[in-house]
Parts: C-alpha cells; structure tokens; sequence
C-alpha cells in the first residue's frame, strides 16, 4: 500500500500546483490519473496550443506550462499511479482514507484532493452527416495534438469557444488555408482573441463563416470537402478541405467519483468556497470538477483554490497547531 499526506485524484496543472503549495507546509503528495502521463487535458488534447491568461506569461504553450510545473514540484519529492483510475474511496476515520484503483493499487492518505479537471470526458460531436466516416486518421479529429500536422494542409475549424479562437489563431500561418465556421454571430471566448480573429478575416489569412451549420461531410477513403448551411439565407456553402476539427468542448462524466458520497450538482462537485473542501471531511475539490457561486473554470482560478486548499489540510492534519503564514521571497522553498 502506498502511503502519503495528501492523495490527488487528477495530475493536471492544478493538480501539479497543489504539490507546491503543500510541499511549503511539509506535505507530501501522491497523484492518481488515468490518463498514461501527468498533464491532464493540457498534454491529453492539446498539447502545443497557446495559453495567454498565466500570469506572468504572455503566451505559454500548453505543454511547457506542465514541464514548468513540475519542475516547481520537484523540490517536495511527488510520486505518481499514472494509467490508473481511482474507482473506491473508504474513510476509516478522522485523517485516515484508502483508495482503490481499477488495477487494485491501493493509497492510504490522510487527506484527499479531487483535481480531476474535468473528470472522464469525451469530445461533443456535432450532428454532420457522414461525420464518423472520416473520424481515426480520414481527415476529422475532436482534438489537435500536433499542429505541424497540418502545415500547408486545407482545414475547417468549427466552434465559437477559446479553443476555436485560440487555434484559428496559432494555425492561420500554419495551413494553407483554414476556415473557421461558427453558428452563431457572436463568439463565447476572449474579446482579445476575437479580436484578432476578425483581423485575421478582415486581412484574408482565413475564411470566416458566422451564422452558419455544418451540414455534412464528403470524400471517399479520405475526407475531401465540408458542405455548411447560412441559418439565415438558407445558402449552402462547399469547402474543399483536408481537415475539420470540430471544438464543441467535452462532455464530462464524474465516473466512480459519483458513488462516492459527495455533494454533485450536474456533473460538478460542490464546495465550500472558504477552504474547497467538500461535505465529507478530509475530501477537497480544486479545479473544473468543483462548482460554486461565480465559478470560473480557468486554470489561474484553480491555482487560488490550490493554495487555500493546502492551508486548510494542514490544519485538519494538524489539529490544534498553531502555523505561522512564511513567505517564499523570505524561506525561499525547501525541499523535504
């Protein structure tokens, strides 16, 4: 059995995070993914995206922000089941859990740390005539993991989130040609980065299609063209195309998280927003598998939740020790 202060469901960037912040008040993590790497959705399903709202760094790309922190967790010593999915939780008493995984690794902590973004998930597929035809390697994927994939190739982008904006973005000097088809007039992500993508239409580096559907998808072994319909005029349009990646965002599913006792709300797990500890004692939710009041799923935001997470495990680690708050520009971080 392997024994830890504090066992962390998820090993995503909020994840890596909280071993920092416990590691400065001297306890240890242990981290549970079933994903086969850390790095959660970050490495999983976008690995070379841009991300723009870390403090501190303008642009970052996805995969470097995982490496970076790790190596902020190194000093605390982590240790990881990676390919393994948590599926019993036992509370035994005061401090004192035991998981279980699918493979039957067993984790004996005295706190738990649910940061399993958004738990298990898989890609919204629009409903596209002929979609599943080209998905596994004939032209659509759900997700962009290698964008030198599609240097001088044609692609479609579909979607009106941050992730169409942001890989409308990153692509337009990438591809050949891309085009970026959304249902809607008005885009759900960052002004910034719609912004720039009407620049990018205005001065023809893409095509932009606002108000419009997918309709289907057409080729023979391979994808070769995306027919789309105006919601308004009724006009249908053909795009010869290599590529659709469709970004509608995830469906998530809590999975085995959802026997576990705790207080859920759709798919979400609610919170105490003083400390992100859950309605069973011991049990913390930090990142986009918690919900409250004014919740906001960007990874800064779990990085907060985090750091006022630890504090409160130490204290119901450490009943009735008094800690005095020391900061790293004085200490400096201390590896244990």
């Amino acid at each position: 059995m392997i024994t830890t202060d504090i066992a962390i469901v998820g090993a995503g960037p909020v994840a890596l995070f909280a071993i920092f912040e416990a590691g400065l008040l001297k306890m240890r993590c242990h981290l549970i993914d079933y994903l086969p790497q850390v790095g959660g959705q970050l490495s999983e399903i976008y690995p070379k995206k841009p991300i723009y709202d870390i403090p501190g760094y303008p642009s970052v790309i996805a995969q470097d922000l995982i490496e970076n922190l790790m190596k902020q967790a190194e000093p605390f010593h982590p240790t990881f089941t990676l390919g393994e999915r948590i599926e019993e939780l036992e509370k035994r008493g005061e401090a004192d859990f035991v998981l279980t995984t699918n493979l039957g690794t067993k984790i004996h902590a005295k706190v738990v740390v649910i940061a399993g973004g958004l738990g298990c998930f898989e890609p919204r597929k629009p409903e596209v005539e002929g979609l599943t035809q080209f998905e596994n390697g004939k032209g659509i994927n759900y997700m962009i993991l290698d964008p030198e994939k599609y240097r001088n190739q044609k692609m479609v982008i579909a979607g009106g989130g941050d992730s169409a904006l942001d890989w409308t973005i990153f692509l337009a000097n990438v591809c050949s040609e891309l085009t970026l088809v959304h249902r809607s007039e008005s885009f759900r992500g960052a002004p910034d980065s719609v912004n720039k993508v009407m620049k990018l239409a205005e001065e023809g580096k893409i095509k932009l299609h606002l108000n419009t559907n997918l309709n289907s998808v057409a080729g023979t072994d391979i994808l070769k063209s995306v027919t789309m319909t105006h919601s308004k005029t009724n006009e249908q349009t053909t795009v010869e195309t290599d590529h659709l990646i469709p970004l509608f965002g995830l469906s998530p599913k809590l999975g085995p998280i959802e026997n576990w006792g705790l207080n859920i709300d759709k798919t979400a797990i609610e919170v105490n927003v003083d400390d992100y500890s859950t309605n069973i004692p011991g049990v913390y939710a930090i990142g986009d598998i918690n919900t409250y009041t004014n919740k906001l799923k960007l990874i800064l935001c779990g990085f907060h939740e985090a750091a006022l997470m630890a504090h409160s495990a130490y204290k119901y680690m450490n009943p009735g020790v008094k800690y005095t708050m020391k900061y790293t520009t004085v200490q400096g971080v201390n590896e244990f």
